[in-house]
């Protein structure tokens, strides 16, 4: 396979030519191997011309031809939207449920766009990483394990002791974390490596979603989705060259999500974007009710945009009254057309 380089032009002239350059699993693993505290140095390549697709009826944006490797990267985006993860699940002496997970930190060379391969730091192998879910109240264990080369955190957004921050005490190489806390409050969070430089540890995979059951329940929805929102920096120069929700940029405008016409839909939507202060989620020919932090059962809005800061969340409700093939994107333009697009597939 021959090796192309990162064509050096901005993402916005890239965009305007019509051009990007593109990494072979070769040439991004030349770039990948840096330290984490260090920016990789990149060679001056030679320009090349982008693998764009032509846009079609099937999709709108305009993509990049070919398709990733799912079976090497060892998870499906699609099945990321649906995957939670509820523990290993038993009861305390006192009654209260307890929920046991086990994380693991591991290096990972990840395809993010047809012959583009990307060192992801992973908790458990994918970005972003399980789904940890759980009901308000829960006792929730979690052993994490480094088997990474460098140190990491597990940092959960709720209330907790202290000492479970995941701030103060980098698991080293090899080393082991058990991570004990009560969840609450109940709502759509997080979950994320805080060792410096942040911004690096997030932007290589270090995330993932973790959502909190109210005791009472939700209203019943007929599909729940998970999607967090991320960039991709495929040279490391703290500037993203793509964008998505989990992860796999363009994945759903070529995938569309089937929902079915006058069900309930819900998307808790996390928001784990490096490199550039905010985000939006915008939804075709539809409105949602939207709930900030999923900690209130009542929603604060009912719109068709949002805005979410770094690390903002938030849960989304709505349905489609015709059926069809209906777009979401982000509404910062360039976000979409470097790949955070899709389109839901109304039956």
């Amino acid at each position: 396979m021959n090796v192309k380089l990162l064509e050096r032009v901005s993402r916005r002239d890239a965009l305007k030519l019509g051009t990007l350059g593109a990494l072979s699993a070769a040439g991004a693993g030349a770039v990948a191997a840096c330290a984490p505290s260090t920016v990789a140095p990149v060679a001056a390549p030679a320009p090349t011309t982008a693998h764009y697709a032509h846009p079609s009826d099937a999709m709108f944006m305009p993509g990049l031809s070919g398709e990733i490797d799912i079976a090497k990267n060892g998870f499906n985006p699609s099945d990321i939207l649906a995957d939670f993860d509820y523990g290993t699940v038993s009861a305390l002496p006192n009654g209260q449920t307890l929920r046991e997970y086990r994380i693991n930190a591991v290096v990972k060379n990840l395809e993010v766009a047809p012959g583009i391969e990307f060192e992801a730091w992973t908790y458990n192998g994918r970005v972003p990483g399980p789904t940890l879910r759980c009901t308000e109240g829960d006792h929730i264990r979690i052993e994490f394990v480094n088997g990474s080369p460098h140190p990491h955190t597990m940092h959960f957004h709720g209330v907790h002791p202290a000492g479970m921050d995941g701030v103060y005490e980098p698991v080293p190489v090899g080393g082991r974390f058990v991570y004990e806390f009560d969840a609450e409050p109940f709502g759509v969070h997080q979950y994320h490596c805080h060792v410096m430089p942040l911004a690096e540890h997030i932007a290589r995979g270090l995330y993932g979603a973790f959502i909190v059951d109210p005791k009472q329940g939700w209203k019943k929805a007929e599909h729940e989705f998970v999607m967090v929102q991320n960039g991709v920096d495929i040279d490391f120069d703290g500037e993203n060259d793509f964008y998505a929700v989990n992860f796999i940029p363009f994945w759903f405008d070529k995938h569309p999500i089937q929902i079915k016409r006058d069900a309930l839909v819900r998307v808790f939507l996390v928001n784990m974007l490096e490199y550039d202060p905010i985000n939006s989620f915008h939804l075709h020919a539809n409105f949602f009710h939207y709930y900030p932090t999923g900690t209130l059962l009542t929603p604060s809005e009912y719109t068709d945009t949002i805005i979410q800061a770094q690390a903002q969340r938030g849960m989304l409700e709505f349905t489609y009254k015709y059926a069809g093939k209906y777009m979401f994107h982000a509404h910062k333009t360039e976000f979409a057309e470097l790949g955070w697009t899709g389109a839901f597939e109304v039956g």
